[in-house]
């Protein structure tokens, strides 16, 4: 086989049209593909070496937790803290709230309230590790720890030690509290704050993670069996995913000596590569399968499903990785981790679809079909249904299409009054955690999480830096935009302090945000500003979330015309076509719109809460637009450069335009409605989870790939080309060579 394979791939040198050429004219993917058909022993298992040894070397260096920082005065101050003190935070906040469950009760006639509050603090000032800094309202200045209503009460404390491992430290304080409840079942005694709050969503995480492997996988395969008809076909395009997983996960704890890889990062590359890595072996099996079904034998098969789906794959896939870089111009070093890892796993994904899977479909042959399914039939034919549709289409392009344009338009409409932000508490609902801290808000609704502000200079505890801490506390006192109780702590052997301030506002939303505004630009400075050689910046949940807003606001234009910009070269180098591009791209942007529509519809006005089981909080989680923007752009031009460069061959060959349209797309939409169909159903999953921003990010993928499959590709595409005809083709002037057209 392997002597067939050396002799009938050069001489059946032919382009995928069936026009013949020399062999040094012979694309580079093609070439690839013919060694590795050639090769095959040596590079299946060759992937696979390289796959285990890059998952080992990611085993051996385990994942450093390099720390990411946050934009604006809220990183400044960070930054100082994590130079000083080795931790970019101050120590977890704890809060221990103590409720009697009848109205009646109250602090100051129940004496079992204040003998609970007793064994609390007793029971933290046991445990030096976990608790330090206990204040309670048995203490002086005790009164601001209980309710308005006197029904309940608060002992807060602080978790020493670094605060990114807070979350194990809190635990011995967790498990006393608990046990101080089970003795008091007439009281609400329960933990929740920094550390307790930051446990639970990790949990939370490894829990989804793991569901979401458990779930994408077998529901992928299923899908692929329902395509094929074959179990063997069918294991394919998942053992490229799964491997081109592995192996960009293992990347990432290679990378994360270096760059900071958030917690939630695994579960973007779990997604991202199930995606391409199962689209893009589609693509080059089925069209392996059409020739094959045409009478060509398997090396020819190959050389024109490398030829032309092949191509279609190191297009999209560059395209979808310079989309995803877009991540790197945010400013946003949370988003490092992301975006190397999800480029990692795109461009994994783009090698073994070029190498591996031309290896080993020319070593199985015709057992690719193998492990047939009874009732399934596999079959490699145009679409009947698109073909009438499309065929429709074309007739009429400026009905079907305005039509098309119109409802997703329409659809997209709601996403102009967005709002971006952060839920006060950024956890599941359903978490014991979050009960509580849901209670302590409602019971002390002034108490959001405090503004912290880390001051440095000479001379700390001198008289001057003494009367300015004075001043601010008596603004505090005086109530408005900061309250009290402003405290005050010495880090870092007193080269530091740090400021505790508490804001107006519950923390998020306008009356928090207003009121940090007014500190950083007006209190400090006439406070803390005034004393010479001192140095401040703010920091805190709230400074944290409007300062990474605020640089999303910012960046957002940049990122959005930088990655439109590089997609428009790499289309027009491809395609040799100024038309193209901006047809592509403009396409894409209302499928992008359409997706943010619908999550602002959902998520924002608070519909489908209960089947989808989330809290709305009145807004989209920051990060959230950005990512599918750079994700879908890229992503959507998986079917959009497929179906062109399938349109464009036929048109090579001689079809007219309209009909080379309709042909195309009927051809393609096979391939394409099963790679929708199977991705929609991994970004499904994901709306299961417990975690609110992969919700968002589920039911917002997942809609955005099924428009962008079926309207975008199946309507407004045909009636573009169909309105502009020949133009649309139009060869540009530069460059006259393009590199990537011709050798590809």
């Amino acid at each position: 086989m392997r002597q067939s394979l050396s002799r009938v791939w050069p001489e059946t040198d032919h382009d995928g049209r069936g026009h013949r050429r020399g062999t040094a004219r012979r694309p580079v993917v093609e070439r690839v593909a013919g060694w590795s058909a050639r090769h095959r022993k040596t590079a299946v298992f060759g992937w696979l070496l390289l796959v285990a040894v890059i998952f080992m070397a990611g085993q051996a260096l385990g994942t450093k937790s390099v720390p990411s920082y946050d934009p604006g005065q809220s990183g400044q101050a960070q930054r100082t803290l994590h130079q000083l003190t080795g931790n970019s935070s101050g120590p977890a906040a704890e809060s221990v709230l103590i409720q009697a469950k009848t109205a009646g009760q109250g602090w100051a006639s129940d004496a079992q309230l204040r003998q609970a509050a007793g064994q609390v603090v007793a029971a933290l000032a046991a445990l030096p590790n976990s608790a330090t800094d206990i204040r309670s309202p048995l203490g002086s200045g005790g009164q601001a720890l209980v309710s308005a209503d006197g029904r309940s009460a608060l002992v807060t404390f602080q978790v020493p030690g670094n605060p990114d491992h807070a979350a194990q430290a809190v635990q011995p304080a967790q498990r006393a509290v608990a046990a101080i409840q089970a003795r008091h079942p007439d009281l609400v005694i329960a933990e929740a704050g920094d550390a307790s709050v930051a446990g639970a969503v990790s949990h939370a995480l490894g829990s989804d993670f793991h569901q979401a492997e458990a779930t994408s996988v077998p529901v992928t395969l299923i899908l692929l069996l329902v395509v094929f008809g074959s179990l063997v076909a069918a294991g394919i395009p998942v053992l490229l995913a799964v491997s081109a997983v592995i192996a960009a996960i293992s990347l990432l704890s290679v990378v994360s000596q270096w760059l900071p890889v958030g917690s939630s990062t695994s579960e973007v590359v779990l997604v991202i590569g199930m995606a391409v890595g199962v689209d893009y072996s589609l693509f080059y099996l089925r069209r392996e399968r059409e020739e094959r079904a045409k009478g060509s034998t398997v090396a020819q098969a190959l050389q024109i499903a490398a030829g032309t789906s092949g191509r279609a794959i190191v297009v999209s896939g560059l395209t979808v990785m310079i989309a995803l870089s877009g991540l790197f111009l945010t400013g946003l070093s949370v988003f490092d981790g992301v975006a190397f890892g999800s480029i990692a796993v795109v461009g994994i994904a783009v090698a073994g679809s070029l190498t591996v899977l031309p290896a080993l479909l020319s070593w199985l042959g015709p057992r690719a079909d193998g492990g047939r399914i009874p009732f399934l039939r596999r079959a490699a034919r145009p679409s009947t249904l698109w073909a009438m549709v499309v065929r429709r289409v074309v007739r009429h392009p400026m009905a079907w299409g305005g039509a098309a344009a119109i409802a997703l338009t329409a659809l997209a409409a709601p996403a102009l009054g967005m709002r971006i932000g952060y839920p006060a508490i950024d956890a599941p609902s359903g978490l014991a955690v979050v009960r509580t801290m849901n209670s302590i808000q409602q019971a002390f609704p002034e108490g959001p999480s405090p503004a912290e502000v880390v001051v440095t200079g000479p001379d700390l505890s001198g008289p001057a830096v003494r009367h300015a801490l004075a001043a601010l506390q008596g603004r505090a006192a005086a109530g408005g935009t900061i309250r009290e109780p402003v405290t005050t702590a010495a880090v870092a052997g007193g080269r530091a302090l740090l400021v505790s301030v508490p804001l107006a506002g519950r923390g998020t939303g306008t009356v928090s945000d207003d009121a940090l505004v007014r500190l950083r630009t007006q209190i400090l400075p006439s406070t803390l500003g005034k004393v010479a050689g001192v140095r401040y910046a703010v920091t805190g949940n709230t400074a944290s979330d409007y300062d990474f807003t605020q640089q999303m606001h910012a960046r957002v234009p940049v990122v959005f015309a930088v990655v439109a910009v590089m997609a428009f070269v790499l289309l027009m180098i491809a395609f040799r076509s100024l038309t193209i591009p901006v047809v592509s791209i403009c396409l894409n942007l209302l499928s992008v719109g359409a997706a943010y529509g619908l999550i602002t519809l959902i998520f924002q006005d608070g519909r489908l809460q209960g089947p989808l089981g989330y809290t709305s909080f009145g807004g989209i989680i920051a990060w959230e637009p950005l990512f599918m923007f750079v994700f879908l752009f890229g992503i959507s031009m998986d079917y959009h450069v497929f179906l062109l460069s399938r349109i464009r061959e036929l048109q090579s060959d001689g079809s007219p335009a309209r009909d080379a349209v309709i042909d195309g797309i009927a051809g393609s939409a096979g391939v394409v409605t099963s790679a929708a169909f199977i991705m929609v159903a991994v970004f499904s999953v994901f709306a299961t989870l417990s975690l609110l921003d992969l919700k968002i990010l589920g039911v917002g993928m997942a809609a955005a790939v099924l428009i962008d499959a079926t309207v975008v590709r199946g309507i407004l595409l045909p009636a573009a080309l169909a309105l502009l005809g020949e133009r649309a083709w139009y060869a540009t002037r530069w460059p006259r060579r393009p590199r990537l057209g011709k050798e590809l």
